[in-house]
């Protein structure tokens, strides 16, 4: 008879089972050897077919495919939060800006319609029980950003589980995209006439956030929140509706107001560097495009004075007035201006007002240049 046995073999532990034949045809009883080390227990797999070379192992567990899709799904859940975090940034930057408009009763520059981000910022509108709206938008898409930075890192405060972080993320988007839907409801209704750029930039990133957090948020546990998003929403524009019952619309001014042209007087006086820069511009064939009706055209003019106003090769965009249906001057509708100031500059397009020094840098005026013009002068 052979000799068989079987080993199996760990870092804690060895066993032997071997079975011997005896040495004579006389039939003795089997002997077992077994050593003495304690060992766990662990299931060994049977198999109906013997190996070879007559040996059994127990098959260890595999956990490559299990890791690999671990490994898969953490990408795949942190590319979206970068996403959340960066879209979130943009917004605080945009919100900054329509707060520091607000604070400042400033505008950045005239629509070429009329009617413009100061009109819907100094509205009753632009009031939430007395909070400027600015402000809450900067603090939701803080919010969001904070909250997504620390559910791609996994560090939750206050012990907060990560699917209730991705809960919470989904109730903010949810309730930014309500109350983005209803400020486009005023704006086309109540503000109608006028145009706020940043505000629709802000709008368009509360969706995105949104349409970004259902694909993030299961359709299965959709359907374990879907009445309390519900609620958030009804709650939201409720919120807003009783803010705005005593809120006044302002009259659509592409509508409602008729203007002739008027020409503007410039009251402030030129140094010598704003003529040498106008004359410059003038010659690189440099353009302002601008409204006689733009207040930000003309505070354009007073920072290069009266003499060198005279100087720019300045366009007028409504030549003959403007009133509803008036169509804008073609040598402006060619150039696709959108608002006023606008300057293009060596093809290059700036808009709004523009400090002296930032159109010396873009046109590649210098400083001797200047000199050089005082002393011809």
């Amino acid at each position: 008879m052979m000799a068989r046995f079987v080993s199996v073999s760990s870092p804690q532990f060895h066993f032997c089972f071997r079975e011997f034949s005896p040495p004579s045809s006389n039939l003795y009883p089997r002997r077992f050897e077994v050593s003495d080390r304690r060992f766990p227990v662990i299931p060994i797999k049977c198999s109906s077919s013997e190996p070879e070379n007559g040996e059994y192992s127990a098959p260890l567990p595999s956990s490559s495919s299990s890791s690999s899709s671990s490994t898969s799904e953490l990408s795949i859940n942190s590319s979206t939060y970068n996403w959340y975090t960066g879209i979130g940034g943009i917004g605080m930057l945009d919100t900054a800006y329509l707060t520091y408009l607000k604070l400042t009763g400033s505008d950045a520059f005239c629509p070429v319609g009329g009617g413009t981000c100061g009109d819907v910022l100094n509205s009753d509108y632009a009031l939430v029980f007395g909070v400027p709206l600015p402000v809450i938008g900067f603090v939701m898409y803080g919010l969001v950003t904070t909250l997504s930075a620390q559910l791609g890192e996994g560090n939750l405060p206050f012990g907060i589980s990560k699917t209730n972080g991705r809960f919470a993320l989904f109730g903010i988007t949810s309730a930014m995209a309500s109350a983005s839907a209803y400020f486009l409801y005023i704006l086309s209704t109540k503000l109608s006439g006028s145009s706020c750029l940043y505000c629709l930039v802000s709008a368009f990133l509360s969706f995105s956030l949104f349409f970004l957090s259902i694909k993030d948020v299961k359709l299965q546990e959709i359907q374990q929140v879907i009445g309390l998003q519900i609620c958030l929403a009804i709650i939201v524009v409720a919120s807003l509706t009783a803010s705005y019952s005593t809120a006044q619309p302002i009259p659509s001014r592409s509508g409602d107001i008729e203007l002739p042209y008027y020409t503007t007087e410039i009251t402030t006086s030129s140094s010598p560097y704003a003529i040498a820069l106008a004359k410059y511009l003038n010659s690189i064939g440099a353009k302002m495009y601008g409204a006689f009706w733009c207040s930000h055209c003309l505070e354009q003019k007073e920072m290069f004075g009266r003499e060198a106003a005279k100087l720019l090769n300045y366009v007028e965009c409504f030549p003959e007035g403007y009133k509803k249906g008036t169509k804008i001057f073609k040598a402006c509708a060619d150039a696709g201006i959108e608002g006023f100031p606008t300057w293009i500059i060596n093809g290059q397009v700036l808009s709004g007002e523009v400090e002296l020094a930032e159109l010396a840098e873009m046109s590649g005026f210098s400083l001797d240049q200047a000199n050089e013009t005082n002393q011809l002068q």
